[in-house]
């Protein structure tokens, strides 16, 4: 092979580690978070760099496969949710 090829490959193998390093470190908590809405109930987990972000990413996942149409995921974004468990990585 080539030298240029080498350092090419080199440096597309770094340049990928890095973005792959720099995305997961930024994420320093997961939580999951379990929800009802009209009568259903399901969890979620989610993980960034801050609690309130985390839980509140959960929440939204949470509510998505319960709720029909924009109104709904956001009645199920403001309830308060059932049980929110959050850990550092």
């Amino acid at each position: 092979m080539k030298r240029g090829k080498i350092i090419t490959i080199i440096a597309i193998v770094a340049f990928a580690a890095l973005l792959l390093y720099n995305t997961l470190s930024a994420q320093k908590y997961t939580c999951e978070v379990c929800v009802e809405f009209n009568g259903q109930r399901n969890c979620a987990s989610a993980s960034h760099e801050s609690e309130s972000e985390a839980a509140h990413s959960a929440q939204a996942t949470a509510c998505g496969p319960i709720t029909n149409g924009m109104d709904d995921q956001i009645a199920c974004g403001r309830r308060p949710p059932v049980t929110t468990q959050c850990r550092t990585k």
